[in-house]
């Protein structure tokens, strides 16, 4: 079951709004700032370049996706596959 994301009204964003960025990036659970009780804005945390590979891969490794190339290729330069060659 999913977990609900969390609404904060506004006013408690203006005067938490640290907090609630650090939070984000602690949990990587995202947060629905809202404004009279409609949400308006949403708050998530950037992955970085590895974090992405690593939750592919580990997609990838649970069955959840199919490959067409083993991993190795899929994790080299481009430029191989492709034929280009640097100068």
């Amino acid at each position: 079951m999913a977990k609900e994301v969390e609404i904060v009204p506004a006013g408690r964003f203006k005067q938490q709004c640290l907090a609630l960025i650090d939070r984000v990036s602690i949990t990587h659970e995202p947060i629905l700032i809202s404004k009279r009780g409609k949400p308006l804005a949403k708050l998530v945390p950037v992955d970085s370049q590895r974090d992405i590979e690593a939750r592919i891969l580990e997609h990838l490794r649970s069955g959840e996706g199919g490959m067409l190339v083993d991993e190795k290729t899929f994790l080299g330069p481009t430029s191989d596959i492709a034929g280009w060659r640097e100068r």
